[in-house]
């Protein structure tokens, strides 16, 4: 469906999916339809095709930084990893990756608590966190080939980036382009607030991460709490939207904006980058 210039109307009959999150306020398991909901890409409101629950397993990257400065031990480093292992549910599976000045596979793909808590001792401290091309990385390597499954990333770290090639806006992108979700389990600030040139403080790179991918944010201090949170949303509150866009410019980025009904919280990517 990629195409040049502007055109009111695709020229294929295919759909667009969505992945999206959402939970009734008052916490009732009352199913939640397209009737709920309601879509706007760039600006446009366009008609739902389908709205269903999404049951199926989820395939989990745990990108955690690793790197030398980052204020968490290595100790609780792995604890927060750990606690995912046992809050998955039947049919998941973890991959954790360990980041400094690059990416590498801690643990592969399973579902084995053992095996991961005795993979997760060759946790060490080095180097500099390069998480841009760490997630891009991990995008391109782990997540993409996964194209038919509930993918997500959780992103252990104070948001610090120092050394990518890849800029921030480029990870985020890679990410929206794919429509894979980021949860974040935010150490804290190693910078302290400063600032540096032409790259985003941490704080800011988390939000915008778990925002423009329709996560959440959670504290490093309660690893228990963000585990079992985040594996219930993806397995009781994802459902996937499809809709056949129409009226929007298929080259250039456009903004996405998923509205429910009140009393009903929903989340999705902020932004579809150019086909």
């Amino acid at each position: 469906m990629g195409q040049a210039g502007r055109r009111a109307h695709p020229t294929s009959d295919a759909s667009t999916v969505l992945n999206v999150v959402a939970i009734r306020a008052n916490g009732s398991s009352a199913p939640i339809t397209a009737n709920d909901v309601a879509l706007f890409d760039n600006g446009v409101e366009q008609t739902i095709r389908n709205f269903a629950p999404d049951l199926s397993p989820a395939r989990i990257v745990l990108l955690v930084d690793n790197s030398l400065t980052i204020r968490a031990d290595v100790e609780r480093l792995e604890a927060a990893t750990l606690e995912f292992a046992y809050e998955i549910y039947d049919g998941d599976k973890l991959l954790v990756v360990g980041y400094d000045n690059n990416a590498e596979i801690v643990s592969d793909w399973t579902d084995d608590v053992k095996k991961i808590e005795t993979e997760l001792k060759t946790f060490r401290k080095k180097g500099d966190p390069h998480l841009f091309d760490s997630i891009v990385a991990v995008v391109e390597d782990a997540v993409k080939p996964l194209s038919a499954q509930k993918r997500a990333i959780i992103v252990i770290s104070d948001g610090l980036d120092r050394g990518s090639k890849i800029k921030f806006k480029e990870a985020l992108s890679a990410l929206q382009a794919l429509d894979i979700t980021v949860y974040c389990v935010q150490a804290q600030d190693r910078t302290r607030g400063a600032i540096r040139r032409d790259v985003p403080k941490p704080r800011q790179v988390i939000d915008e991460l778990a925002e423009g991918t329709g996560g959440r944010i959670f504290p490093i201090d309660d690893p228990r709490s963000a585990a079992k949170a985040i594996c219930d949303e993806l397995r009781r509150n994802r459902y996937v939207l499809s809709y056949l866009p129409q009226s929007v410019p298929y080259s250039d980025a456009r903004r996405l904006l998923v509205m429910g009904e009140q009393g009903i919280d929903v989340r999705a990517k902020t932004m579809q980058p150019p086909n």
